[in-house]
């Protein structure tokens, strides 16, 4: 059996990036619903991730997608961090975005047409200079390039268009800078999407070098995948950088982590820390459309329902699964697995929080607050901020 105590400190050092469009409003293609007290700008989604922070403990970091968070000079993003800074928080992995311009209808950096993928390059390379000036990690990468009909473009042509952006901007990044490449398998291209798959982009930041690493969205993948695998093989190759947490029914649904299957979420950090990636290289980030929830509390569910995940993880007894397999014992091995996923690990994780100096109870902390009423009421006027679908 692990030591409780060995499991509460790695417990303790847990850090979950949180996105900053999740504190706006967010939907689907149909509608984007609106709620009160929503913020209006990206330093009162500061104020509201620094409650996150405030009662979990684990999510000090927040991410930034540009141009949902742009700002009117880089100065600005200087002064944003300190706004973090003052509470608590510091900004994390800066997202580019090259699917909401009608430029990018055929595609951004694998476009045809070489102004567009002149256009697309310049954006991501802005969003370089938005982390030197944040100080961010990590810039992340995810692409709706693709076709929807045979013919409609050269696959291959479209892979090297690729290539050689990432290269453009991989040259760019600084001292500390890394690339994360997310992959999807599928929307807004329907036919051939240009990074469907784990393969596709550990290929692309094989090539591009150390700098360069995978994305894991559990969202992303077909039904059935084994996406513990996929996260086994990039821990093995050391090219897993980061996870993008959310569940999904049917597709890339984007709902609160855990929601769905959270059996799954307990295999895939099983892997992490089987495979040695419990540690500051892998980003362990949301990524999260809160669209008929109140946003606040839902965040600090899915950072709980990962926290709960992990600490199950830690709990598999490593030395009797070991044995097991070791001797094609099949059903005591599962066992060994079930037997951690069906411990109850609220009261340790409570027992955490209060060693630590939090509630024991985040979501019932953050009800007793105040916070949602206070801004409820004071964020009247203004425009509030969204995903700009």
């Amino acid at each position: 059996m692990p030591d409780l105590s060995a499991v509460k400190s790695a417990l303790a050092t847990q850090r979950i990036e949180t996105p900053s469009w999740a504190y706006g409003n967010s939907g689907t293609r149909f509608k984007v619903f609106t709620q009160p007290g929503v913020p209006r700008d990206p330093r009162e989604k500061l104020d509201d991730a620094a409650r996150v922070h405030e009662f979990t403990g684990v999510a000090p970091s927040v991410a930034l997608h540009i141009p949902w968070d742009r700002l009117e000079s880089e100065d600005s993003y200087g002064a944003l961090a300190a706004y973090a800074a003052d509470r608590g928080l510091r900004l994390g992995a800066i997202n580019s975005n090259v699917f909401q311009d009608d430029d990018y209808k055929l595609g951004s950096v694998t476009n045809p047409d070489p102004a567009i993928r002149r256009k697309a390059l310049g954006h991501l390379l802005e969003c370089v200079d938005v982390m030197d000036a944040t100080g961010s990690r990590d810039l992340k990468l995810w692409f709706s390039d693709g076709t929807n009909y045979p013919g409609q473009d050269d696959l291959r042509d479209r892979q090297d268009r690729l290539a050689e952006a990432l290269a453009a901007v991989y040259e760019r990044l600084g001292e500390g800078q890394r690339m994360l490449l997310e992959y999807k398998l599928f929307e807004p291209a329907f036919y051939a999407t240009d990074v469907p798959d784990w393969g596709t982009a550990y290929a692309h930041c094989l090539k591009l070098g150390p700098k360069a690493q995978v994305v894991v969205d559990t969202g992303h993948h077909a039904p059935g995948t084994n996406i513990e695998f996929i996260v086994a093989t990039l821990l093995r190759e050391g090219k897993l950088g980061a996870f993008d947490f959310n569940s999904r029914f049917y597709a890339d649904d984007d709902l609160m982590v855990g929601a769905a299957d959270p059996f799954q979420l307990f295999r895939i950090m099983y892997e992490v820390v089987r495979g040695g990636g419990f540690t500051d290289d892998t980003a362990f980030m949301l990524d999260q459309c809160h669209n008929i929830e109140a946003k606040i509390p839902a965040i600090i569910r899915s950072v709980m329902n990962v926290q709960e995940a992990t600490a199950k993880a830690l709990l598999v007894d490593a030395d009797a699964l070991r044995d097991a397999q070791s001797t094609g014992d099949v059903l005591a091995a599962n066992a060994v697995v079930m037997d951690a996923y069906n411990t109850d690990v609220r009261p340790l994780l409570a027992e955490l929080r209060e060693e630590s100096g939090l509630a024991p109870d985040p979501m019932a902390a953050y009800r007793a607050s105040g916070w949602q009423e206070r801004i409820v009421a004071e964020r009247v006027g203004g425009e509030q901020a969204g995903w700009g679908a």
